[in-house]
């Protein structure tokens, strides 16, 4: 029965599109050094509903400007290229994370919200160290709970098994979930990452952003694995989301040693993202 349910859910990661045309086309012009405002704001403005959430992010409380951004183009000369890119990945990916999911006890956009938190913190962390850059870390830490957008359905038959693991042996809710099923929600969004052709650095961040000692990452990419590691953390001790999930995993050490972040630091940084992420609604981009 478990090899049945591990192959099913395994065939749906295999059944999973892959970004469209549009986003790949925004990641080759992010790439290009020869590409100018108006390549971006063409291949944007191909895809009305793209173009409505990126404004809809650029205009959120997160950037602050004082100022209505109203065009594609300003919208680029204002945040860049690479945070234009990143906003396109939200958008493209938003529609599978605003469900309902049942067997992680999630309401509907509570692992949007979630997921969004724990970008911001991810680039906050990445802009305050100075060690990785912020928008890559916005994107680990937005699709690093992607895989539970597949296991959901499964988790509901489960979900009180996984709960008396978690209760009765003190489990982890991903090591939980590998006893049940032979592997957790982040292998299974690695899976989904590799089938988009993400680079391995946003693989391995999603793979292992709950258990970072046991990767075999080094340099750049264990940076930006501890980053979103830490943001994960700080979005659960912030309440958000918290569904089944809880504080059941362990805060890595070795992790805060390499950003060095010390206990006052930690503070520091959950109190900057308290202000960041205020502006909830407009996380919700189908609104």
């Amino acid at each position: 029965m478990r090899d049945t349910i591990m192959n099913s859910i395994v065939d749906k990661v295999d059944d999973i599109k892959v970004l469209p045309g549009v986003l790949t086309r925004i990641m080759e012009i992010t790439e290009n050094p020869d590409s100018n405002v108006y390549d971006m704001e063409k291949i944007i403005l191909s895809d009305q509903a793209l173009t409505t959430k990126v404004l809809r992010l650029a205009n959120s409380a997160y950037y602050g400007y004082g100022r209505k951004i109203s065009t594609i183009s300003q919208a680029t000369l204002l945040l860049g290229f690479n945070t234009i890119k990143s906003m396109a990945i939200a958008a493209t990916v938003s529609p599978m994370m605003q469900g309902e999911l049942k067997g992680y006890a999630l309401d509907s956009n509570d692992l949007w919200i979630q997921s969004q938190t724990c970008a911001i913190i991810s680039r906050h962390i990445a802009k305050k160290s100075g060690k990785y850059d912020p928008e890559e870390a916005y994107v680990a830490g937005l699709l690093r709970d992607i895989g539970k957008t597949i296991l959901n359905e499964y988790m509901v038959d489960e979900y009180i098994k996984v709960v008396d693991l978690i209760m009765d042996e003190r489990y982890s809710f991903s090591d939980a979930e590998k006893m049940i099923f032979d592997f957790n929600h982040a292998e299974l969004g690695a899976k989904i990452a590799e089938k988009w052709n993400l680079p391995d650095h946003l693989v391995e961040a999603i793979k292992n952003h709950h258990n970072p000692d046991r990767s075999e990452a080094e340099g750049k990419d264990r940076i930006l694995l501890s980053i979103v590691h830490i943001a994960d953390a700080m979005t659960m001790m912030l309440g958000v989301g918290l569904g089944v999930d809880g504080l059941s995993y362990t805060l890595s050490e070795d992790s805060l040693d390499l950003l060095e972040i010390d206990a006052n630091d930690f503070s520091q940084i959950i109190s900057d993202v308290s202000d960041l992420i205020k502006d909830r609604e407009s996380f919700l981009l189908n609104n």
